[in-house]
This record gives C-alpha cells, structure tokens and sequence, in this order.
C-alpha cells in the first residue's frame, strides 16, 4: 500500500504571506506614529513657506529617483544593529527637539530615522546607493530662520553691491548704503526675499541632482554645488541692476508686481543655463582626464564608429 502526498492547501501559502507583511506594516505604523507630526510640518513649509516651495519637486522627485531609477541593490543585506542604533538616536533627538521647539532637528529626525529603517532592511551599501535621493531630501529641508537671517544678509550686501556697480558702468549717478540704492528720483530697497536666497536654494539642488546624475567624481560634483553660489550671487546682481534701469528709463512700474516676479523667473532660467553649460564643461574635462571620447551629433551614426566608441555611446 503506498501512500500519496497532498499539496499543502493554497491557503497556508497566502497566510504565510501576510504574516511576512505584518513586522513590516507594524514597522510603518510605528513610523508614521512618531513622525507624522514632524512630516505634516515640512508639507506645511512646503505649501506656505516660499523659501521652502522648491520641496514639493523634491521630494516626490527624490523617492521616484530611489525606487524607480536606483532601486533596490540585489544581494543587499541588512544591518539590524547599525540600524537600530541610527533608529533610536532618531526617536531620541525627534524627543529632545520637540521639547525644545527646535523644528529643523525634528523635521531632520524623519529623515535620520529613514536612514535607519534603509539600514536595517537593507544594510548601509543600499543607504550609500541612495546616497543622492537622501541628500535631495534633506535639501528640501528648511533652514532653521537664524541661520536663513545670517545668510540673507550678506547676499543682500554684494547682490547690492553688483546692482549698484553694474549701474555705475553705465554711468548713472549711485549711492549705496548697506543693502538701499538710490538713483536719480528713485530708491531701490533690496529686501531680504530679492536677496538671492530662493535662487541660492533652489540651484544648490540642482547643482547636487545635476552633479549626482551626470558627472563621475565627487569634486565634480562638489565643485559644481560650490560654483552655484557665486552664479545666485552674480545674476542676482544682474537682476538689481535691471530693475534700476528699468524704472530709470522705462518705468516704476517694473519694478513691482508681474513685471518683477517674471524678471525673476527670467533670470533664475539663465542661472540654471549658466550651471548646465559649466555642468558640460566640467563632464567634458571628465572625460578628457579618463581618455573617454563622446562622439558629437556632427560625427554621424554611433553605429558607424569603432567597437569602443559604440560601447561608450
């Protein structure tokens, strides 16, 4: 007599499953349990706060860039006791920065206590293969007002300063006195929002997303972040000088309202330009130092070059 083996029944496999989902379920409630407030703060910052606007592209941008364009490293293994230490350290300084209200710190906490949980399940070869997602986010982070106020001012200075050079060489009559212009009938003021800081933020992003995407070597990609500060600083000047000679020979009315804001908008796109072209410069000098050679649109078909330069392209 033999004996003939069941399948086990469908049923235990599904229950099996749903019992591999629950730490995890267990581990986003707990999550969203301890940082929902934190997390319903930065969305708020995001909507009303207009130095912190650029966040609402930041981060949806910087999960897709984790989970669709990353992804998940195969043979990834997590680090449970690395993680948990990050984890507590997380909840600890979520804790003592809603004590003291000091709401950069626990709005950073969400973002170290992610870090964690990406350790954990996933060990820290898969938290430095996000390393570009997780310093968009931080980014989308804003700063504390304190050091916003140390930064604003010195911006205003020397974007004031170039305003008032710039308007000099053209030879109209100029005093400047700390961050006020005066021309002939006219006083610019040059307030803390047309400092250049919103400019500064939002290019210092792109300088990291840009660097992280397209150039190869860290000081590429330092060097490109670096160089968006004297670009916000420049064409910030530039947009001074503009509104100056605006009012001067066009009209007052330039300088306020639809016309100021889409000079605005004109001038950061030549920013992001200016950072794009010196981005191309700097992928090329890559290139030259590794001996790679991009073939141009002038060159033809890629299909026609050499087996290496196929490869490359």
């Amino acid at each position: 007599m033999t004996a003939t083996a069941l399948p086990a029944p469908a049923t235990d496999d599904r229950a099996s499953a749903r019992l591999a989902w629950l730490p995890l379920a267990l581990v986003a409630a707990a999550y969203f349990f301890l940082f929902a407030r934190p997390g319903w703060m930065l969305v708020g910052d995001w909507w009303n706060n207009p130095e912190a606007g650029h966040g609402l592209l930041l981060a949806p941008f910087a999960a897709w860039l984790a989970w669709k364009k990353i992804g998940l490293l195969p043979d990834a293994k997590g680090n449970l006791g690395l993680g948990l230490a990050i984890l507590v350290f997380a909840v600890l300084i979520r804790f003592a920065a809603g004590l003291a209200a000091e709401l950069f710190t626990l709005k950073s906490s969400m973002l170290i206590a992610g870090i964690g949980l990406v350790v954990c399940y996933r060990g820290v070869r898969q938290a430095v293969a996000w390393w570009l997602p997780i310093a968009l986010f931080a980014l989308s982070i804003p700063l504390p007002e304190l050091v916003i106020n140390a930064i604003a001012l010195p911006l205003q200075f020397k974007a004031s300063q170039i305003g008032a050079a710039l308007l000099q060489a053209r030879d109209i009559p100029v005093l400047l006195t700390g961050n006020v212009i005066r021309v002939p009938g006219h006083e610019l003021f040059v307030a803390e929002a047309c400092s250049g800081l919103r400019s500064l933020t939002a290019l210092l992003s792109l300088g990291v997303l840009i660097g992280g995407m397209f150039l190869n070597t860290p000081w590429s990609r330092l060097f490109l972040v670096v160089a968006a500060l004297p670009i916000a600083v420049l064409i910030n000047g530039v947009r001074i000088f503009l509104t100056g000679f605006l009012i001067l020979f066009v009209s007052p009315e330039t300088a306020k309202g639809f016309m100021h804001t889409t000079e605005g908008w004109v001038m950061f796109i030549v920013a992001f330009a200016i950072l794009g072209a010196l981005a191309w410069v700097v992928l090329r000098i890559e290139d030259r130092v590794r001996g790679v050679r991009r073939p141009d649109p002038v060159d033809g078909d890629p299909s026609d070059a050499g087996p290496a330069e196929v490869a490359h392209a």
